[in-house]
């Protein structure tokens, strides 16, 4: 009997159940309205603002958040159905957000 070297033995501790696929999770559900904060809290006193509110998937949420981040000239992430922009500038977010047809408010200080 010949070992093909390319093949790797693995063992199974659950009996070889197939592990499920990633779940996605789903958006959650909002009033409709976009709300933008500001936040420095556990970053160093350097300041984001968190855009909350929006009902994407985590694909569109990405893409807008590229689009976000490229007219803004920053950095920035997605999180928890969250982008957040490394920007103080939320005067900025909230006329690129209103162009696209969000309603959107500033919250926070």
């Amino acid at each position: 009997m010949r070992i093909d070297p390319n093949i790797s033995l693995v063992y199974s501790t659950d009996g070889g159940k197939i592990a499920p696929e990633k779940t996605r999770k789903s958006a959650p559900k909002g009033d409709g309205i976009i709300r933008i904060h500001k936040d420095s809290k556990g970053r160093k006193g350097k300041g984001v603002s968190v855009i909350k509110g929006l009902e994407l998937d985590e694909k569109a949420l990405k893409a807008l958040a590229q689009k976000l981040k490229k007219q803004c000239g920053c950095g920035g992430t997605v999180k928890d159905f969250n982008i957040e922009v490394q920007t103080d500038n939320r005067e900025q977010l909230k006329v690129l957000l209103e162009k696209l047809n969000y309603t959107v408010k500033l919250a926070g200080g």
